[in-house]
């Protein structure tokens, strides 16, 4: 603080006019950044579909740390792409609400299941044998792989404390699922009611399994907005036995595969945990409402481009 005090008592304002700093200066302007920024973001290359590392150098003849510099501090990232899907369900409000209200405040007396089916998942024997792990050597095994059938895993949630009802079918149609439903029931007290939150396939909602729920007034089915799966928290459990069990699982037939896949639900449910779910129904809309209206800007920006 002292230096500063002193510059201004002997310049005044001047004074505190900063410096010109030990170093190379800046060769490239702002002119030339911006410049670069927009080839990034509107000028594709000749023959791609976005611009690496390589092909910009080659565009403007800088040095690749500077284009790295570049993008890095205006958060561009060219060879990154990302999926969304929004819903198109006139009642996806609703469901949203309905669905986010049984997850942060679940009614007393009742048991919140989430339901769905990991379908097609196939017995793969790699064509030669793994080399297991060793000091100084990761696991390996072949890319190639020999198919020995397939099988489907139907599976329950209970969002409270994370255990799951879980079994497997060769086949997963209306009335695989109606038989597992038979399953469900007879592993929830009697007392308590159920609320099924299940996504719109139409095995969901064939005939049998309409007649089997309106006899059963405890049931009470809740339906997740159309594409819009990820509302539904058994799809973080399906991720589970795929990272741990099945991707770098060795079965040599369908009857390994489901016996690893019980084996891994029987493991899970000796200890349990929930997911736990954070955002309310307000936030995931807010959310939603953001990025459609910045999905909008970017759409009529690029129309008025062009």
């Amino acid at each position: 603080m002292g230096k500063w005090r002193r510059r201004f008592a002997e310049h005044r304002l001047d004074g505190l006019l900063d410096e010109p700093r030990p170093g190379t200066p800046r060769r490239i302007g702002d002119d030339a950044v911006a410049d670069t920024i927009r080839r990034t973001l509107e000028m594709p290359p000749a023959g791609a579909t976005h611009w690496s590392l390589r092909s910009m150098v080659r565009a403007v003849g800088y040095a690749p740390s500077t284009i790295h510099r570049i993008w890095r501090a205006f958060g561009l990232q060219p060879h990154r792409s990302e999926t969304f899907k929004l819903s198109t369900d006139p009642l996806f409000v609703e469901k949203v609400r309905d669905i986010v209200g049984l997850y942060m405040a679940p009614p007393e007396r009742a048991l919140v299941l989430c339901v769905d089916e990991k379908s097609q998942i196939q017995a793969l024997d790699r064509t030669q044998p793994l080399l297991p792990m060793r000091p100084g050597q990761a696991e390996r095994c072949t890319h190639d792989y020999t198919r020995h059938g397939t099988t489907s895993l139907f599976a329950a949630l209970d969002i409270a404390t994370g255990a799951v009802i879980g079994r497997c079918y060769p086949k997963h149609r209306s009335s695989e699922f109606r038989k597992f439903l038979d399953q469900v029931e007879a592993a929830v007290p009697p007392s308590l009611d159920v609320h099924l939150i299940m996504d719109n396939y139409a095995t969901h909602k064939t005939k049998p399994v309409r007649d089997w729920l309106a006899k059963r007034p405890r049931w009470h089915v809740h339906f997740t907005p159309t594409g819009a799966s990820w509302i539904n928290q058994v799809e973080r459990f399906f991720a589970l036995p795929t990272e741990r069990q099945l991707r770098r699982g060795v079965h040599r037939s369908t009857a390994q595969l489901e016996a690893g896949i019980r084996a891994f639900i029987d493991a899970h449910n000796a200890d349990p945990k929930p997911f736990r779910w954070t955002k309310s129904a307000d936030d995931i809309l807010a959310a939603v409402q953001r990025f459609c209206l910045r999905s909008q800007q970017i759409e009529g920006t690029t129309k008025s481009g062009h």
